[in-house]
């Protein structure tokens, strides 16, 4: 089970990463255009914050299930894997997912669509650089992580 979870985890980055970048462009343009707020944007919205939830659910799991909290009592701060999975990785991704979900949820009760479109757009992509530089690309070869 735990093998599985890791592979749907690294599986639905992908898809977290296309709806962060779909909806990060839809709502700077439509800042830019001054546009009105559709049932649609906010539909891009909802489904880029419920994958991120998604995300986070099964990233907790794995979290827990992998005793990563132990791993890094056990080698210490100084070891980079036990570091990066039991304290930066997690720590990073819940912070990007609670600045993307207080976006969403601060943007749903403006009235002003310019406001929705700009709190989304800016909380949406400072949570995206914080995603993008917590996930383990296989460059980071101290960190053992593969593209899927």
């Amino acid at each position: 089970m735990y093998n599985g979870l890791v592979h749907a985890h690294s599986g639905l980055r992908w898809i977290a990463i296309f709806l962060l970048i779909f909806a990060i462009i839809k709502f700077f343009s439509g800042k830019a255009g001054n546009k009105t707020f559709s049932p649609r944007d906010k539909k891009t919205a909802l489904f880029s914050m419920i994958v991120l939830h998604l995300q986070l659910v099964i990233g907790l799991a794995l979290y827990f299930m992998g005793n990563f909290p132990g791993l890094m009592k056990e080698r210490g701060m100084g070891d980079t894997y036990a570091r990066f999975y039991g304290m930066e990785h997690i720590l990073m991704m819940v912070i990007a997912i609670a600045l993307i979900t207080f976006g969403y949820s601060s943007a749903k009760r403006m009235s002003m669509d310019t406001k929705k479109f700009s709190r989304l757009s800016y909380t949406y992509l400072i949570g995206f650089i914080l995603i993008m530089a917590a996930i383990p690309w296989p460059f980071r070869e101290a960190l053992g992580a593969s593209w899927f």
